[in-house]
């Protein structure tokens, strides 16, 4: 019934089975939906219906429910539930999870709810919120199966059914030995086709790819996305294995990551969205802003320098906004490029020096291209040749200018140590007005003579 219903269709259902009371039908409409549905109808709801919906599903539906919104829809359900009952829907969500949302709540909250849970989840979740935020420690769910390399197909097929329910992930099992150190991995595929008698030594893969438990996320998540994996096993120093990130949670940082890459390429500032005030969004905005405004104030200094040169030849004011607006589009083009190729490259010198040199070739076709095309445009609005070859030659090394700065900017931070993402957009075009400014009156004042009287 669900699968030919619209998400409005669904809402007008919902908020009908709610008003009649009608426990049952809304449990079989629900049992057809997934999490991420779940969660939509959620956010669809009238505030007035949240409480009554809450009492008519199953803890376990809450679980799910939780774990898809975000966190002030989180606190709102738990207010909700109560302390003993939202006890009841924690202990049935991930580790993980649980842990992200409780790091955002008060210390004596955070105690409030842990002193209500079973004794064992309890300790996992305080254990998983010892570790640094964005790292994988921080990231890991330790709900998964492990077994021991003497084992048979046969004992870790029974195992992997009896902890089922508890990992978040049974596409793989790890193996560890006495001491817990992590020794080898077994895909559920294998012990599929393997004889039952087979001894798990003989199945598992000896190289396992882990990551460190103070690897940061975006490290994670690219290893993930090189191998392929659904899931990739943590460890420590001594290679004790101490949880698993899934894929899913990859996905997440990935999303993160860009997002907060795109705010900062736009220099818009962190946490800005939809539902961000004016006055809160713009104090963000306010400081890249202010500094834009100060350095763009060069601008116009190496304009007043030209005056002589404005004065004599007025044709030079209609292709400034062109020469400038070019070399920083071509640089904001270059940023994005490195940015994107130092997440998902290894980035050393070989590939450095083969980056800046595709760049400059990139300058340079570029360049000709829109500068033959400009020369034209120039000659044939203004029947001067020389009027032409001044603004058809200053977009060319303009615009080789801005390719480079935009590819050699963010190299150069990326080496510090500062994010390249924060070499913003506004920044490399900022940077790219004066470059290009310099260029275009420099090289109409050598050419000045010929220019007089355009």
């Amino acid at each position: 019934m669900v699968a030919n219903m619209t998400e409005d269709q669904l809402l007008v259902l919902v908020i009908k089975y709610i008003k009649e009371a009608k426990r049952t039908a809304l449990q079989q409409l629900l049992d057809e939906l997934h999490p991420y549905d779940f969660a939509q109808l959620y956010r669809g709801l009238p505030e007035k219906h949240h409480h009554k919906f809450l009492t008519f599903i199953t803890p376990d539906q809450i679980a799910d429910l939780i774990q898809e919104l975000e966190y002030d829809l989180q606190i709102e359900i738990l207010q909700q539930l109560g302390i003993e009952r939202s006890s009841k829907v924690m202990n049935l969500m991930d580790n993980d999870d649980l842990a992200d949302l409780l790091n955002e709540l008060s210390v004596d909250k955070i105690q409030e709810f842990l002193d209500v849970m079973k004794k064992e989840d309890s300790q996992n979740i305080q254990s998983l919120m010892s570790y640094p935020a964005e790292t994988a420690g921080g990231l890991m769910t330790n709900q998964f199966v492990w077994i021991n390399a003497d084992q048979t197909v046969r004992q870790a097929v029974d195992k992997l059914k009896t902890y089922a329910g508890f990992s978040e992930n049974i596409y793989y099992l790890y193996v560890i030995n006495d001491e817990k150190k992590l020794v080898g991995v077994v895909s559920y595929r294998d012990l599929l086709i393997a004889d039952l008698h087979e001894k798990i030594e003989d199945l598992m893969f000896n190289r396992v790819v882990a990551v460190h438990v103070d690897a940061d996320q975006e490290e994670v998540a690219q290893t993930i996305e090189r191998y392929d994996f659904i899931a990739v096993p943590v460890v420590n120093d001594e290679n004790v294995l101490l949880g698993i990130i899934t894929v899913d949670d990859a996905i997440d940082v990935m999303i993160k990551e860009a997002t907060e890459d795109i705010e900062k390429l736009s220099a818009s500032g962190k946490d800005i969205d939809f539902n961000t005030k004016a006055i809160t969004a713009s104090f963000r905005r306010l400081p890249w802003l202010i500094l834009l405004l100060f350095i763009g104030l060069v601008s116009g200094s190496i304009i007043s320098g030209f005056e002589d040169t404005l004065d004599q030849v007025v044709a030079l004011i209609f292709f400034m906004p062109m020469i400038a607006g070019m070399t920083g589009n071509t640089g904001t083009q270059s940023l994005a490029v490195v940015v994107r190729g130092i997440i998902t490259n290894d980035i050393d010198r070989k590939t450095v020096i083969k980056l800046i040199f595709r760049e400059l070739r990139v300058g340079l076709i570029i360049g000709i291209t829109c500068g033959i095309l400009i020369m034209l445009i120039a000659y044939f609005w203004r029947e001067s040749l020389v009027l032409g070859l001044v603004v058809g030659f200053s977009l060319f090394l303009t615009l080789i200018v801005g390719t480079l700065a935009g590819t050699i900017i963010p190299l150069l931070l990326y080496r510090i140590g500062v994010d390249p993402a924060v070499a913003s957009g506004p920044l490399i075009t900022t940077i790219n007005d004066i470059f290009s400014l310099m260029i275009y009156f420099g090289v109409a004042t050598m050419f000045l003579t010929q220019l007089s009287g355009l």
